[in-house]
């Protein structure tokens, strides 16, 4: 299979197609309230599993997230009939499956650890040193850098109103350009 950047490959409530083997691209997999507000789980790089693909086949559910492709995707997509017989038949695929699985939750854990013992200052600053590119730009809004973090926009525009006005960023529309990396990660590594 072949996506565009910006498709949606899967919606809540879609019916699981079949297995997803990224070979290029990465896949955005987020949640969205009621209420418009979307909080990013994970992304799916090549030799990664999507858990939401994961648990769609193996417990016959609908998706509970939607999956956008961030860059151009090109993947094999494999039946549910095909995956369940090379997890009961081929003991190397069910080997990258479940190692996969497991690193997808070590993420989690780390997830919830941030989530749960860590300030929004350093929420903040640690994913726009993982999302800059290499001129320490971020190419991303308030809005999405928010769901970035499970936060909500507003709190994250007043941070970065902060970082701007300490110098550590210079904000423009649609963007952040990382001033001074150093403190960024000083801030980002800092106990709470």
């Amino acid at each position: 299979m072949h996506a565009r950047a910006g498709d949606v490959l899967f919606r809540t409530n879609d019916p699981c197609r079949g297995f997803i083997a990224l070979k290029r691209g990465a896949v955005k997999v987020a949640l969205t309230s009621a209420a418009g507000r979307e909080v990013v789980l994970y992304r799916v790089r090549p030799g990664e599993i999507c858990l939401q693909t994961f648990s769609c086949l193996t417990q016959g559910k609908p998706y509970a997230a939607e999956g956008v492709a961030e860059e151009e995707v090109d993947a094999l997509l494999i039946s549910p009939g095909m995956f369940n017989q090379l997890m009961r038949d081929s003991d190397p695929f069910r080997a990258a499956v479940l190692n996969s699985i497991a690193s997808r939750f070590a993420d989690f854990e780390q997830v919830v650890e941030t989530l749960a013992f860590s300030g929004l200052e350093q929420r903040v600053a640690a994913a726009l040193l993982r999302l800059a590119d290499a001129r320490g730009a971020v190419h991303v809004t308030h809005e999405a850098l928010a769901a970035e973090i499970g936060s909500a926009r507003e709190a994250v525009s007043r941070q970065l109103g902060l970082f701007a006005r300490q110098g550590l960023v210079a904000l423009a529309r649609g963007r952040v350009d990382i001033q001074r990396r150093d403190a960024l990660s000083r801030l980002a590594e800092a106990p709470v």
